[in-house]
């Protein structure tokens, strides 16, 4: 292309996802049912108030044999069903899980495992992301498919393949290693500058070669700490980079939206999704209640307020979330009465404008025949569906709260790096993990009433009043540098151990932790002490802690509390460095305080920076706003085994009744309030 020509020609601005109201959807597989199926589904997605489906999630078998045709005689009558019946198409691309003659046809696409063994079809994603073969076979489908469909008025949207990394993210397979190689080759630039940046000198690690580097399978003792840093960001990378080759070829035949489904939860933690936001027309994100974990709904609090953060304050969907259990857990629990609305709405609260479920219809063979479905084993004659009916009624009435947005004045600091570099083979204690102080930190401040955006390091803070930093491990100086300027510019900072300790190439910084933030914070930390999980860690204050202390002076800082006993006996606890000439406090733990003392110190942060809190919220009662210019929706969700009353003005949206000042919120209920003015 002449190049004057291109820089001249005019930019098309990227296609915006048209939420109608709060999207009511499902994943649906018609593959799975004899098309007598299908007319009846439709009618009762219109029942319900479906009006977003994603079809062809799994398609490709259906689609295309090892011949190479393609039939799209089935795909065509779905979609013309539900257009014909008003509902909107979230169309798959269909290559998120190749078909067996693939494989078979081509074994050289089959993902390695760290130890070095393949993975092989029968389940899904059997797919190694660096392989050219699989590209071009997935890109051809994707071609196909857009062609066929770019211009359809049914589709309102195109979806990626699905949950990109889930089962195959990391691959260590040879092909894998070239494209690694390439990748270091470009990000380094030379052998040298790698050396250096993975500290090679240590173990006589030395590379004099870019063909002597390979993908970090198991070794006799531990791995390269910057080695396997490197290729997290490179798979990170390299299934991004499927998603822009899909996303290019849809975009030669359709200006409709295009996303992929993000996996912003417990378990999952391969992707650096703030580098994948930005290439999305609407982010949206899949979750399910985990009850692995102590405090599911904390999780789910933190997911959807971690997903708002992606999609920069504004709305999001919840591409996939479960009416009940489902399959994948050691113990699948279902969803007791009134939790399937309770859940939608906190992702609602924290704003969502889709609410979709996995999936339409229970299937009745493979490896998620026991996932719940809007469509139960039961059919309709459930309490399940007639729960689904009324969370679709609830849904339509609070169509008028698309597009307003969740506003708040506390930031959280979170990266998908820092939770690699945390949770290394070698670190100061198993014991601990980045997630656990996260997740602490988010609930005492959700408890405490605090509305929490969560932000990349190195984003833009002003206008927050307090800025909280749990355990970020990894930063660059960049990064830090945004925090030191909000907190001269007025905001106060609460920073936790185990932050600012190494550069962005897994380096410790010298002189002393927490390194980058020794100046800002006024300490300096001399050795971690962490402590034993069954033993308990005691403060001055009568706080309770455990898991991790530090041999810490303040050099320039007050302090608050101080442990007693153990390896830090006498040692600060809390400190505070206050602010001078309009700067802000900046405050530091250096242990993981039980609950209650974790609330303490997270009340008293607040009160310091005059950080705004709901009023009613506590431990099991979530308030949270979505507000615009001229009207404002107050969230009460009640968690727990209790009524509870509280103050409010306008009408409730799930009930339609009036609130006229103090309104009582069942146990396990909520209360959408339509608000009589912005407060």
């Amino acid at each position: 292309m002449n190049r004057s020509l291109a820089t001249t020609e005019p930019k098309l601005a990227r296609p915006r996802y048209e939420h109608r109201g709060i999207d009511f959807g499902c994943d649906y597989n018609p593959e799975q049912w004899d098309p007598a199926v299908w007319r009846e589904d439709v009618a009762l997605m219109r029942e319900v108030g479906v009006s977003l489906v994603a079809i062809n999630i799994f398609g490709w078998s259906d689609l295309q044999g090892p011949d190479g045709g393609i039939d799209f005689s089935r795909l065509d009558e779905i979609i013309g069903l539900l257009h014909d019946a008003d509902i909107r198409v979230n169309l798959g691309t269909g290559t998120s899980s190749p078909p067996p003659w693939l494989a078979a046809r081509h074994p050289e696409i089959l993902p390695m495992t760290i130890d070095g063994t393949l993975r092989y079809p029968g389940g899904r994603q059997a797919w190694c992301p660096s392989s050219p073969v699989f590209r071009r076979y997935a890109l051809d489908l994707v071609e196909a498919v857009a062609e066929r469909y770019g211009q359809h008025p049914a589709v309102a949207l195109w979806h990626v393949s699905n949950e990109l990394g889930c089962h195959n993210a990391h691959c260590y397979c040879d092909v894998s290693a070239a494209a690694f190689r390439r990748w270091l080759r470009e990000r380094y630039g030379s052998i040298a500058a790698l050396n250096r940046a993975w500290g090679t000198s240590f173990w006589s690690q030395r590379y004099t070669d870019w063909d002597e580097i390979g993908t970090p399978r198991l070794t006799p003792a531990t791995r390269n700490p910057g080695q396997v840093l490197d290729f997290s960001r490179f798979s990170s990378d390299e299934l991004l980079g499927h998603y822009r080759a899909e996303l290019e070829v849809i975009r030669r035949h359709s200006r409709v939206p295009v996303t992929t489904n993000f996996m912003v939860t417990a378990h999952i933690r391969e992707l650096d999704y703030w580098t994948w936001a930005p290439e999305m027309d609407v982010i949206a994100n899949d979750h399910y209640l985990d009850h692995r974990l102590a405090d599911p709904s904390s999780e789910l609090a933190f997911a959807a307020d971690l997903t708002r953060g992606l999609a920069g304050g504004g709305p999001w969907m919840l591409m996939e979330h479960s009416t009940g259990s489902v399959n994948w857990q050691p113990h699948n629990l279902a969803k007791a009465p009134g939790q399937m609305l309770r859940d939608s709405l906190q992702h609602v609260a924290r704003g969502a404008d889709s609410v979709c479920f996995f999936q339409w219809r229970a299937s009745l063979q493979g490896s998620e025949k026991f996932h719940s479905a809007l469509i139960p084993h039961a059919g309709t004659d459930s309490a399940l569906w007639r729960e689904a009916v009324d969370l679709g009624a609830v849904l339509e009435r609070m169509g008028e709260v698309a597009g307003t947005r969740v506003v708040g004045d506390v930031a959280m600091l979170f990266s998908w790096e820092a939770w690699w570099a945390t949770d290394a083979e070698n670190r100061p204690s198993s014991a601990i993990s980045y997630l656990d102080q996260v997740w602490a930190t988010h609930r005492a401040l959700r408890e405490a009433g605090a509305t929490v955006d969560i932000v990349r390091p190195g984003a833009d803070l002003t206008g927050y009043r307090l800025i909280v930093v749990p355990g970020l491990h990894l930063v660059r100086d960049h990064e830090a540098a945004t925090l030191d300027a909000a907190v001269r510019a007025g905001a106060h900072a609460l920073v936790t151990f185990y932050s600012g300790i190494v550069d962005e190439d897994d380096r410790v910084r010298p002189g002393g932790y927490p390194g980058v933030w020794r100046d800002l914070l006024g300490i300096r930390v001399e050795e971690f002490s962490p402590v034993l999980p069954e033993q308990e860690v005691l403060l001055e204050s009568g706080t309770r802690a455990s898991l991790w202390t530090e041999r810490l002076t303040a050099t320039d800082a007050d302090v608050l509390d101080r442990f007693v006993g153990g390896p830090a006996g006498g040692l600060p606890a809390l400190t505070r460095r206050r602010g001078t000439d309009g700067a802000g406090d900046a405050w530091y733990l250096a242990t993981l305080p039980d609950g209650a003392g974790l609330a303490r110190i997270i009340d008293q942060a607040l009160t310091a920076a005059g950080a705004g809190r709901a009023a009613g919220a506590r431990a099991g009662v979530d308030v949270i706003r979505r507000v615009a210019e001229d009207r404002s929706y107050r969230f009460i969700i009640n968690h727990g085994s209790e009524d509870v009353l509280l103050n409010a003005r306008g009408v409730d949206l799930v009930t339609g009744e009036t609130a006229t000042g103090t309104i009582r919120v069942p146990m396990g209920a909520v209360r959408v309030i339509r608000e009589d003015a912005v407060s």
